[in-house]
């Protein structure tokens, strides 16, 4: 959250931001417009608001002139045309905050007076630049129908009456086409600026669950790992705790497997904790195991004292894919450590079946404990993890009780 707030609130321009419109710079101001404050005229407003109002001074002159050469024009009326020409030119510093009011009011007052008529042309510029479309439309074409009119009623001495209409007609579409180029340049501008945002966005978001998939990889390896080895050294401590008076060779065989589970599960934790300190996760230093190696699982279930059976019935077991092949000896290493905990000393039953084209079956069963179990600590996650697991490599697994009695572990795993 905080580097989503540190996003928000860098500036878009760091330099010449004297360079740029007030208006622009607060539409990239992503705390400009929830907090409601206007934004302040940069150097660049100052100078074209300058420029403008200078126009609009020059274009109100010269119609003073033109009233003053025209005898027909009594003067009270021009002198009135002159004040509001004058009113009209200090308007004109409020355009950028009543864009829409300014350019409105401006139709009817240029329409009676022939100085304000520069301020009229501005204003329908800067309605252009800051209003959309609908805006203009309605007030440009209230400009267009006062057009004929004030020619009809102040025709211009020096042009004939259609080609003084076209004449400023032609003026106007100008000015609003100028406006609304400004205007789009702006919003592709904005429009980029969203843009960037949402990669930026979307790639931070990819980022996080890139490192949340690879946590959650690293967790089940972990658990499949060191579950195993963990569970033999607490089955085997229990036993040495409850049975002190057992006979020698039987302690020496427990604590054999306790120092062996110890020294596996010590290697195992050094290679994950090698991958973090890494940061390559697919380099996980000894060859990962595969279906080859249920052999050798099942082999060393046995010494610790287990009474496994493997009913394996595999075609062209060599053609099997790396992943899949994981994928079943870690359901049947999790088969197998959950039947140490729940259900010690009852035979248990690997079956793994299947051949290319028809999947791979993976089952591990073992029937009801005979007598109470001792509570062993396990995190209760491995079934979860394995689902997952199998989700991944595109198979199934399905877990729970079996009539008669018993527990089965049994996977499905596509082997194309």
């Amino acid at each position: 959250m905080t580097g989503d707030r540190a996003a928000r609130t860098a500036p878009v321009f760091t330099g010449r931001r004297w360079f740029f419109p007030s208006a622009l710079l607060h539409a990239l101001d992503l705390d400009a417009a929830p907090s409601g404050r206007r934004p302040r005229r940069t150097a660049r407003d100052w100078a074209v608001d300058f420029v403008c109002f200078l126009l609009a001074v020059a274009v109100g002159l010269l119609g003073a002139a033109a009233l003053h050469a025209n005898t027909r024009v009594p003067d009270p009326l021009a002198a009135a045309d002159q004040v509001l020409g004058a009113l009209s030119c200090a308007a004109i510093w409020l355009r950028r905050r009543w864009p829409l009011g300014l350019a409105a009011a401006m139709a009817p007052v240029s329409f009676v007076s022939e100085t304000s008529g520069g301020v009229a042309v501005i204003a329908l510029f800067t309605l252009a630049v800051h209003r959309p479309f609908r805006y203009v439309l309605w007030v440009g074409g209230a400009h267009g129908v006062l057009v004929p009119l004030y020619f009809w009623w102040r025709p211009d001495p020096d042009l004939p009456y259609v080609a003084s209409i076209v004449l400023l007609l032609v003026l106007l579409g100008a000015v609003v086409g100028w406006g609304m180029f400004v205007r789009s340049k702006r919003q592709l501008m904005l429009s980029l600026r969203d843009r960037a945002r949402r990669a930026e966005t979307e790639a931070r978001l990819r980022a996080e669950q890139a490192q949340r998939l690879a946590r959650e990889a690293i967790a089940r390896e972990m658990h499949d790992v060191l579950a195993h080895r963990l569970t033999l050294l607490s089955v085997h401590a229990g036993a040495l705790e409850f049975r002190p008076d057992a006979a020698r060779e039987e302690i020496a065989r427990a604590a054999g497997v306790i120092r062996e589970s110890a020294h596996e599960a010590l290697q195992d934790l050094r290679e994950i904790i090698g991958v973090l300190r890494a940061g390559e996760p697919d380099d996980p230093g000894r060859p990962q195991p595969t279906l080859a190696a249920l052999g050798t699982l099942v082999a060393e279930s046995r010494r610790a004292g287990m009474r496994v059976t493997l009913d394996g019935r595999v075609t062209d077991a060599a053609t099997v894919s790396a992943s899949v092949g994981r994928t079943a000896y870690r359901i049947a290493q999790e088969g197998l450590t959950n039947a140490r905990k729940h259900a010690p000393g009852a035979e248990v039953t690997v079956s793994v079946t299947g051949g290319p084209g028809e999947g791979l079956t993976v089952s591990v069963r073992n029937p009801p404990p005979e007598g109470d179990v001792p509570h062993v600590p396990g995190a209760g996650q491995g079934l979860i993890g394995l689902t997952e697991r199998a989700t991944l490599a595109g198979g199934t697994l399905e877990h729970g009780p079996v009539p008669g009695g018993g527990f089965e572990v049994r996977a499905r795993l596509p082997w194309g």
